[in-house]
């Protein structure tokens, strides 16, 4: 039976100034993709843009050109970003696509029709950065409790979303799901903060503004942001559309990797549409930690922002894709530095793994002219070494079902660790010193090239430019996932002479 995978990251608002904090998302879903289309499942990876609003309108306004003309070129920069930093997406959406703006207006309309979205008139606080509507009690310090900016008050005309309808239905669905929002603190936080105190209908058109999606039997209005935005996780998929065969294939999504400001609109109002939609609800939404900066959040005035671009220019897409990916457990916020980065491409990348490759490479060289086979001439020092290393993508499929990256990577590194332990423990130099020993060399330098290799399998997914060097240097064709287990009867034949994975950096 084929297996299927989908998997989103949120579709972003068009900034023109990207930095680390808004790649992490993405680096995690595409490495997610990555390794469930290597493990053999028909996987959908959907990204994107988020282009209507007002911030949108306003600010090309200043700028002097069409709001469409505005996100084209910040469009062309996040793409250009995804790709240098590896990002494998099956679809990048943008909300202004021909086939999404169809497809909302169909939504509304059926919404509307149900009798689910009604008219009235909205009065109440309002955040044009974060395009969110608040309450007084929600608010901090009568500030915006996302970004800590002032709200205001606005009064017009609008289309309303009945979440109150559907409170109930909401409330036993999360009960009776205790896997839909992870990680836990982020459930308590909704049902505690936000669906306890009781859900009111959500304004989903505005009038004060014209770039958005015009609502076709009312055009005075136009669709409010979430509606629009939240929509094309199925959008995307064909959902109204006459070709729908992508919807029925990946819907409901496995998994939405979301940051947690935007936890409440993905697990409050997006389950309500698809419930008023009649739609299955997502199987998990994972709402994230933020990344900051030295211990202060990413900002140009702090003075601490950079394109991420330069960090891939100094050091590698694949080192800043594993600090991304190690250097902070899953679902907690986590402090980006260039200082931690450089440290973990010296112990991690370079004392670790790039050690381990090149010194079982050049001894294989050195003792048996680059040609390696099992004589399987066996001792007990060997037996949890190969334990480890053939139980180790059992142990991975595990965790990144819990969306443990971190964890996944430390576990690959345990095994690149006790790899160089293993030999300071063989010490295959005092071998090659006895004639009567030369198979048990062979023997060690097999095993530790069987650690090579499955490692780098497991690791293609979160590090692909380097894992495809190393299978380079280890002329070995057995390097699919299903092959990611001991094989006690290979022949290597490893390059004669290759170049440092990672060198170490030294830095001031």
């Amino acid at each position: 039976m084929e297996k299927h995978f989908y998997i989103t990251t949120p579709i972003y608002y068009p900034s023109a100034n990207f930095h680390i904090g808004h790649c992490y998302s993405t680096i995690i879903a595409d490495s997610i993709a990555r390794y469930k289309r290597l493990d053999g499942y028909d996987t959908y990876f959907l990204t994107g843009s988020d282009e209507h609003g007002q911030k949108i309108e306003k600010k090309s306004a200043e700028a002097g050109v069409e709001p469409k003309e505005y996100v084209d070129k910040i469009v062309e920069n996040a793409k250009d970003l995804w790709k240098r930093l590896g990002i494998t997406y099956d679809r990048f959406i943008r909300t202004t696509d021909e086939d999404h703006v169809e497809t909302v207006q169909k939504i509304f309309t059926k919404l509307y029709d149900k009798g689910d979205i009604y008219k009235g008139e909205y009065k109440g606080l309002y955040c044009t950065p974060c395009e969110a509507f608040w309450t007084e009690s929600q608010l901090v310090d009568g500030k915006c409790p996302d970004c800590g900016r002032d709200v205001q008050e606005v009064s017009e005309e609008a289309y309303f979303l009945k979440l109150s309808k559907y409170q109930k239905q909401l409330e036993e669905y999360i009960e009776s799901h205790p896997e839909f929002i992870q990680p836990e603190t982020r459930k308590n936080e909704m049902i505690n903060n936000f669906i306890k105190p009781g859900l009111e209908d959500l304004c989903v058109s505005r009038t004060s503004f014209k770039w958005g999606i015009p609502v076709t039997f009312d055009t005075d209005h136009v669709v409010y942001v979430w509606l629009d935005a939240l929509s094309n996780y199925i959008t995307a998929l064909g959902y109204g559309q006459e070709n729908d065969e992508l919807f029925k294939k990946f819907w409901p999504a496995d998994v939405h990797i979301i940051g947690k400001e935007i936890v409440r609109f993905h697990t409050i109002i997006w389950p309500i549409i698809l419930m008023a939609l009649d739609l299955p609800l997502p199987k998990k939404v994972f709402g994230h930690g933020w990344l900051i900066i030295d211990g202060a959040k990413i900002s140009k005035s702090v003075g601490n922002y950079k394109d991420p671009r330069e960090y891939i220019d100094a050091y590698g897409v694949d080192a800043v894709r594993y600090f991304s990916l190690r250097e902070i457990p899953f679902g907690n916020d986590g402090n980006f530095s260039e200082e931690a980065l450089i440290a973990r491409i010296n112990s991690d990348l370079a004392n670790v793994w790039g050690n381990l490759v090149n010194r079982t490479i050049g001894m294989a060289n050195k003792y048996f002219e680059g040609t390696v086979t099992n004589p399987k001439s066996a001792e007990n020092i060997d037996i949890p070494f190969i334990e480890q290393i053939d139980d180790l993508k059992i142990q991975t499929d595990n965790k990144i079902d819990e969306l443990q990256i971190s964890k996944v990577l430390e576990m690959i590194f345990d095994v690149l660790r006790n790899s160089n332990k293993y030999i300071d423990d063989t010490a295959p130099w005092v071998l090659a010193k006895d004639e009567s020993k030369k198979d048990r060399l062979e023997t060690v330098l097999y095993n530790l090239l069987e650690a090579i290799r499955v490692t780098n399998i497991l690791l293609k997914p979160f590090m692909p430019e380097s894992t495809t060097k190393v299978e380079e240097y280890l002329n070995c064709d057995k390097t699919a996932f299903e092959d990611a287990k001991y094989n006690e009867n290979l022949t290597y034949k490893v390059t004669d002479s290759p170049k440092p994975l990672f060198e170490r950096i030294q830095k001031d």
